[in-house]
Order: C-alpha cells, then sequence, then structure tokens
C-alpha cells in the first residue's frame, strides 16, 4: 500500500476505505474531540460554517484539497463561463479533490468604483483585509473589455478538466468545505434587475406599480451612461459571531438596533462548459443565466456537504466555479445574495451511464442531493436564454416536476402516478432564483420518507 505524503491523501485513502458518509462521521467524531488530523473533513461535516481566524489571501490559511487553484488574474474569466474547447487551467484525475479561492465580484465592479481598496476602505475594512486576488482583477483583468450593462458580473475560475469525462457522462461535484475568506460580505440591488425591477418599457411589471419597484425609480441614473451614478444600493454586511457562536450576517434595523441572520456559505456558480462559442464574450457564455450545464444555479442547499450533478457535454467536462454566497434566501430577490468570497474545496468524480454512481436524470440535467433530501431541478431556459423562456417561472416548476416523477419512476421504483400523488403531498417545491434572466425552482424529497 503507497504511504499517503499529505494531508489531502490521508483523506483521500480514508474516503476510499470507509465511503464518504462513513468518513465524514468518523470525521466529526474527530474534530469533536479535539482532533485535527483530518483537517477539511471537519468544514465538511460541520453544522455550522466554519471562519477562518485570518484573511485567506491566496496561498495562505487552510487549503484542504490536493490540487489548489487560485483567482489569479488570467486564471478566470470576468462575466463569462468556458466553452466546450477551452484551453483549461488544471488538469486533474476524477475522484481527486480541488481547493479554489474564488473572489466575489461585489465590491469590485464598475458601479461600485472597480477599486475594492476604496470601497472596502469606505466601510472600515483596512487594506490588509482586502484580498489580494481581487484587487488584482479589478486593476488588471483585460482578458475581455468590461460591459457593465452586458456582461455578467461574476468572476469565473477555471476551467479545470478531469480525466475520463466525456460527453454523455455525470460529472459529479461534492461540496466538501466552504470557508469565508473575509469577515464581510455585500448584498446589492441594480436598476432594472432584481424581482422589482422596472420593465424595459419603463414601466411597472404586472403585480406591482411604479412606486413599488425597487430601487426607487427616482433614483435611477442609467441615463448617465456612467455606472457609478445608476443610483444601485449596496449593502456592505460585516460578520460576526452570533448565537452560539455561530457566524452571521449583520444589517442595520432602525436607527440603533440590528438584524443578524446565520452564514451558510455554497457556491452560486458550479458548472461545466455546455455552448460552443468562438468569441469569449459571445452572449451563450453570458455567466448570468444558469444552462443544463449548471453554472448559475443559485440553489442554496449546495452547502458542503451536498453533491451536485452535471451532464457532461465536453472531453474532461471543463468544470468551473465562482459567484461565491455566504448567505442566501430562497428566490436572492433584490438580486444578489449576500456575497462575499469563499475557499471552496470540491471532489470532481465522473460517473458512466449504467454505473449507478448518478441519478438517471441527471444524465440529461442538473441535479441535486443533500444528506436529507434528493433535489431536482427545473429551469425556464435552460439553453441560455435563448428560447424566449426566459424568467417564466411556471416552466421552470413545471420541468422541475417532470425531472422529480422521472426520478422516482426510474431510480426508486414508483408507478408515475403515485409518484404524482406523493410530491403534491409530501414534496416541497422552492424558488431557486427569480434574477438570472433564466428562473429556476427546485424539490426537496425527503429521503427518509424512502427508508423502509
Amino acid at each position: 500500500m503507497k504511504v499517503p505524503k499529505s494531508p489531502g491523501d490521508v483523506r483521500d485513502a480514508l474516503i476510499t476505505r470507509l465511503g464518504r458518509r462513513n468518513f465524514l462521521r468518523a470525521a466529526a467524531v474527530v474534530t469533536g474531540a479535539g482532533g485535527g488530523l483530518l483537517g477539511s473533513a471537519s468544514a465538511s461535516a460541520a453544522t455550522t460554517p466554519a471562519l477562518p481566524r485570518e484573511i485567506l489571501q491566496p496561498h495562505k490559511g487552510p487549503i484542504h484539497g490536493r490540487h489548489y487553484l487560485p483567482s489569479a488574474v488570467e486564471q478566470v474569466r470576468w462575466g463569462y463561463v468556458p466553452a466546450v474547447g477551452s484551453s483549461p487551467v488544471l488538469r486533474m484525475r476524477s475522484g481527486e479533490t480541488v481547493t479554489i479561492d474564488s473572489v466575489s465580484h461585489e465590491g469590485i465592479l464598475e458601479d461600485q468604483g472597480r477599486d475594492p481598496v476604496a470601497y472596502f476602505g469606505e466601510h472600515g475594512v483596512p487594506r490588509t483585509n482586502v484580498l489580494q486576488d481581487a484587487i488584482a482583477i479589478a486593476r488588471d483583468y483585460s482578458r475581455t473589455t468590461r460591459n457593465f450593462d452586458v456582461d455578467g458580473p461574476h468572476v469565473v475560475t477555471g476551467p479545470i478538466y478531469v480525466d475520463g469525462a466525456r460527453r454523455g457522462d455525470v460529472l459529479k461535484v461534492e461540496m466538501l468545505s466552504l470557508l469565508p475568506r473575509v469577515p464581510y460580505g455585500v448584498v446589492s440591488s441594480r436598476h432594472g434587475k432584481g424581482a422589482l425591477a422596472r420593465t424595459s418599457s419603463g414601466g411597472a411589471p404586472d403585480g406591482i406599480t411604479l412606486g413599488e419597484v425597487m430601487p426607487p425609480v427616482a433614483t435611477d441614473g442609467r441615463p448617465t451612461g456612467d455606472p457609478a451614478r445608476y443610483g444601485n444600493v449596496s449593502v456592505f454586511t460585516p460578520v460576526r459571531r452570533g448565537r452560539k457562536g455561530a457566524p452571521s450576517g449583520v444589517m442595520k434595523r432602525g436607527a440603533s438596533g440590528e438584524v443578524t441572520f446565520p452564514l451558510r456559505p455554497f457556491m452560486g456558480i458550479v458548472g461545466v462548459a455546455f455552448a460552443s462559442a468562438g468569441q469569449l464574450t459571445d452572449p451563450a457564455l453570458n455567466s448570468i443565466p444558469p444552462t443544463l450545464g449548471g453554472g448559475n444555479i443559485d440553489i442554496n442547499l449546495l452547502g458542503a456537504g451536498a453533491t451536485f450533478y452535471l451532464p457532461v457535454f465536453a472531453e474532461g467536462a471543463l468544470f468551473y466555479t465562482g459567484d461565491p454566497h455566504h448567505a442566501m434566501g430562497g428566490g436572492e430577490v433584490a438580486l444578489t445574495a449576500m456575497e462575499g468570497s469563499l475557499r471552496a474545496t470540491f471532489r470532481l468524480t465522473v460517473c458512466k451511464a449504467g454505473s449507478g454512481d448518478a441519478p438517471s436524470v441527471a444524465f440529461r440535467y442538473p441535479f441535486a442531493e443533500t444528506s436529507e433530501a434528493w433535489v431536482p431541478i427545473g429551469l425556464s431556459d435552460p439553453d441560455g436564454s435563448q428560447n424566449g423562456q426566459v424568467n417564466d417561472l411556471d416552466s421552470a416548476m413545471r420541468r422541475a416536476v417532470v425531472n422529480a416523477l422521472d426520478f422516482l419512476e426510474h431510480d426508486q421504483g414508483m408507478d408515475r402516478a403515485v409518484a404524482y400523488a406523493y410530491l403534491s403531498a409530501a414534496t416541497d417545491f422552492e424558488v431557486s432564483q427569480v434574477v438570472d434572466r433564466t428562473t429556476g425552482v427546485h424539490g426537496v424529497i425527503v429521503k427518509e420518507h424512502f427508508s423502509r
């Protein structure tokens, strides 16, 4: 037997011998007893997110994966995702782990001055607590010319080539740990976006009046052409220990009060190359709408311990990630979640058809799983906002129900009519998000119901 040479090798060897779930249970016991050998395992098993005692600058602090990918300027795309055929920035074997230093777009965007030192400095954050890679991206990114009104906002890191992945396979993405890199985040509302945005013609959307549009119509400065004068609203949100020591976001409530809420870190963008395009800024590669390749899926159940299954459309899968969230409510109504950079560790595993290693639905549509539930997904326009459905929640809901039925029939052996009745009686369907052009709905099928 080969002797492991690093903590990552130790974890990989133990997972191979014990299986992932048994490994996580054992890690939780070791962590509770004060053990430190397993490092990243504790983050996967923990019920509350870990908050590092230091700013996780590139290459600093705990790095849980066998591979490490920083968000260097040459390894990111700002506003766009990789296409089929893109050159990878990292290659790894199926079943290996990788830690990625993701960078939040909030604090570096054009409407915030594209200067994170100045922006966060206005909120009392010293330069030493601003991420060096965020500073470098805001200052030096030139891979594409930025157009604030057209481009996606997200900093996308990758792609990663996974050996053995071929079109028709599934890439199994396990979320092993998600560590906040900084003790603060930002929630933004921007004109023309969000659940209460004005329509493109200038009117109010169905169901509300112009006076109920957010941000208020009177503050809309988009005609100036200067993003810094658009009147967008960004709420700086510091993190501190809340109830029982859990890391919490803090916002003002009136003149002297506060509202606090627990952090629930997850990556908003988790995807594989889906579209074929010749130009980096092809509209089909815009980072905003999710697609059949995942991307900006924005499902808040995808925290540490969750698994995301993605159909593969390109050799090597070409995995990428971005849009790190510290916390997000279902729907993400204001436009963004509590955005904040995360150090994310994933295990990437190729699943072949017929192996039983992935849900059958996942070979044609994204599918998620937590320790408590199976999560079928529906998107209003999964081909990348090309079919005219765009933000039709009814369409997303119907697709989520069909995908749930397919899973229950083909993977759980239920009669389809009985499965339909079961979904109506016992399954919650939740709005993933309503702000990414392509809207999303996901079901939460409780595993405990199937324990007999």
